[in-house]
């Protein structure tokens, strides 16, 4: 069997400079989710149709193992099979449209198989939407056979009553697409429409089914901006069912964002508002509380994440809580049983086991040890204004609060740093480190200044 996916549109009401097919439901093009299921039946051939004029998308799917097929002129969907026909090598050809990325492997094998059980010539994808639509209309003749399908503009008032339409899939033998020839112009759009080949080869005496085998929600097509919000919504939808049924218990799954690629444990309980994205993994027994976001990270089980955190690139290990807003950015490790507090930013940086930085630091480029303990206020001044410097922190340290540690510089294990201290120097094992100005207190100085005033 060969795949032909049409995608020559130039999805002008987008309303926008990027092609319709590489717009984004969550962080993936829509393309990219119909290309994965076409690719999963194993088709001998895959072919995307496509417009000359779209230059963004030829050098997207380019290094994908694809064939790309050009219709030079946008003249319907007739048109853009007939550009494939040429290219075609299996007896069985599979037609896919590009805007149409919630359908599913399982639902295309259920049209394979009846299709093949009933030696048909044509299989028609068919399904009945309770939204208000504009897809076309399957007649079927008194006998429930399948006549021709009719699009919503040429529909009677008669034929509008007919709720059973058209998916725009279909699989058809080869010796059918090339009746593809005949189809002519449709007088009211100039254009060329695949679904007249229906009726061509019924009329030849070709054995045609339409199959209603999938729901509104995996048939969406995507053309506006609209649609493209409700295809989201759906595909969110179906991967929170999804997670609820393998043991993840969600307080509102109405306002999460799941990521297709994200996975989460069981017993793991997230809060509204959470933006779990990428290749997110979350663990057993973990909670995430709301306005949380997080972005191709690893959190290991019972790890809580509070309030407004946001991490990216980061890995959580077992035990650790984060939170209320914290920023984890990339290349960050955050060792078990930590805790980086409220308004902690941490960047490409390390934390060993039991360690704390409870509030108000910043902790960037550095390998801080086990059980160390970061006061509020620290720093790690790794910025020269040309190169950024490392800090090291051994285990057991104590760093008191408002310090500034100018990188690069070590402090060595068990060794304290007094409040308010400047570090620019290392600090042996087991010292304490203090740089402050000696306290002056002038007597009855603030009595003087109010008898001047």
């Amino acid at each position: 069997m060969d795949v032909v996916i049409l995608a020559a549109g130039l999805g002008t009401r987008m309303k926008s400079k990027l092609p319709k097919v590489l717009h984004k439901m969550f962080d993936t093009p829509i393309i990219d989710y119909l290309l994965q299921t076409a690719k999963s039946i194993k088709p001998d051939n895959i072919f995307v149709v496509l417009n000359p004029k779209l230059k963004a998308v030829i050098e997207y799917i380019s290094n994908k193992n694809l064939d790309i097929v050009f219709q030079k002129e946008p003249r319907g969907t007739a048109d853009a099979l007939l550009s494939a026909l040429p290219h075609i090598k299996s007896d069985r050809l599979l037609i896919l449209n590009g805007d149409t990325p919630l359908l599913r492997r399982e639902t295309i094998q259920k049209l394979i198989d009846l299709f093949d059980k009933n030696n048909l010539a044509m299989g028609i994808l068919s399904f009945y939407p309770q939204r208000e639509h504009s897809y076309g209309r399957i007649l079927r003749n008194p006998e429930g056979l399948v006549e021709k399908i009719v699009e919503k503009t040429d529909l009677s008032e008669e034929q509008k009553e007919i709720s059973e339409a058209n998916s725009g899939v279909y699989l058809l033998r080869r010796q059918t697409a090339e009746l593809v020839r005949e189809v002519k112009e449709n007088k009211n759009k100039g254009e060329f429409y695949l679904t007249d080949l229906v009726e061509i080869a019924v009329k030849r005496g070709n054995r045609v089914e339409a199959y209603p085998l999938a729901t509104e929600e995996e048939l969406i097509g995507i053309n506006t901006r609209a649609e493209l919000s409700l295809a989201i919504r759906y595909l969110r939808d179906s991967i929170v069912r999804e997670w609820m049924e393998r043991g993840v218990t969600f307080y509102d799954p109405s306002t999460v964002w799941i990521s297709p690629k994200v996975s989460i444990g069981e017993d793991t309980v997230i809060y509204p508002n959470v933006f779990l994205e990428g290749e997110t993994k979350i663990g057993e027994n973990c909670t995430i509380y709301q306005g949380v976001r997080l972005k191709n990270c690893i959190i290991e089980d019972n790890v809580e994440i509070k309030d407004c955190t946001v991490a990216e690139n980061t890995h959580i290990m077992e035990g650790s809580k984060i939170g209320p807003f914290a920023h984890l950015r990339p290349e960050t490790v955050v060792g078990r049983n930590c805790k980086i507090g409220n308004f902690v930013e941490v960047k490409k940086t390390t934390i060993g086991d039991g360690s704390k930085a409870s509030h108000l630091s910043y902790l960037g480029d550095a390998q801080i040890g086990r059980n160390v303990n970061i006061g509020a206020g620290t720093i790690t001044c790794n910025y020269d204004g040309q190169k950024k410097h490392k800090t090291i922190i051994e285990d057991n340290v104590f760093i008191g609060s408002d310090t500034q540690l100018v990188a690069p510089v070590k402090i060595n294990r068990d060794a304290y740093v007094g409040a308010g201290s400047t570090i620019t120097k290392e600090v042996p094992e087991g010292s304490l480190a203090i740089s402050r100005t000696p306290q002056k207190n002038i007597e009855d100085w603030a009595k003087r200044r109010r008898r001047k005033e």
